[in-house]
């Protein structure tokens, strides 16, 4: 197994997802906001992996906004931008967009369409720290 490239801000990591009935927990279908949380967490997951070798860990979220309800139903898109790099630590741009939502009709209760331009639905700023060269303790 080879070592993991150097990280580069702007390295990019997407992720889809469909939204299950099973997530929403209000009425109309709405699905919690620490869902998308939750998925931000995957995609930086991935980033660290792509980029340290190692999964990293989540050390905080900054400027968290929630633009537009989920629902359930929903094709989400997840983007992870890196826009930062320290010696351990890592800055995310985080979006969560809805790229199609379920349309049912009496005829078709399964009808659903894709969104176009896609729905930015959450946004957040995201700091990951992963492990540093063996020996040293330092977050930053």
């Amino acid at each position: 197994m080879s070592a993991p490239e150097p990280p580069r801000v702007g390295e990019l990591v997407v992720h889809r997802r469909y939204v299950d009935h099973g997530h929403a927990h209000y009425a109309g279908g709405l699905v919690d906001g620490a869902f998308g949380l939750a998925l931000f967490g995957d995609v930086a997951t991935e980033m660290c992996i792509r980029t340290d070798g190692d999964e990293g860990l989540f050390a905080g979220y900054a400027d968290v906004r929630f633009h537009a309800p989920v629902r359930a139903g929903d094709v989400v898109e997840v983007r992870a931008e890196l826009v930062r790099v320290g010696r351990r630590s890592r800055d995310l741009d985080l979006v969560l967009s809805i790229v199609a939502r379920g349309a049912p009709t009496v005829d078709q209760p399964g009808a659903s369409r894709l969104v176009e331009p896609p729905i930015v639905a959450t946004t957040a700023r995201g700091t990951v720290v992963v492990p540093g060269p063996a020996g040293t303790t330092s977050q930053h």
